[in-house]
């Protein structure tokens, strides 16, 4: 039976989790990686642009939801992988969804940046 943790020790955990699936998304996943770079990037970029400072929540938000979306894509693929490695069409599905989301976070962020630095 698992452990209910509550409290301080709760959130503790839940933290020590949350970091060790950024870990294990970082070394397995090029994409995210590869977001986490260009972040690197725009993030200082975000703040030396001219742009009023809900402009640069706004530039600085769009790219983490490219990164969040990435994270539970990459959750749905390691997940149906787990099920199946066999070629099924529901869980291919599933995976094109999944990229479908990434692919529409990029879209938005996009657009963000565009919108206000242009």
């Amino acid at each position: 039976m698992m452990i209910k943790r509550s409290g301080l020790s709760r959130i503790l955990y839940a933290t020590y989790y949350s970091i060790k699936g950024l870990r294990s998304a970082f070394a397995s996943e090029a994409a995210i990686r590869q977001e986490i770079f260009v972040m690197l990037f725009l993030v200082p970029l975000a703040f030396y642009a001219d742009v009023s400072g809900v402009e640069r929540i706004l530039l600085i938000i769009s790219l983490f939801v490219v990164l969040i979306t990435e994270l539970l894509n990459t959750a749905v693929e390691k997940l149906c992988d787990h099920v199946s490695t066999d070629i099924h069409i529901l869980i291919g599905r599933a995976k094109d969804i999944g990229s479908a989301a990434v692919f529409v976070s990029l879209l938005l962020a996009g657009f963000v940046w565009l919108t206000i630095l242009l």
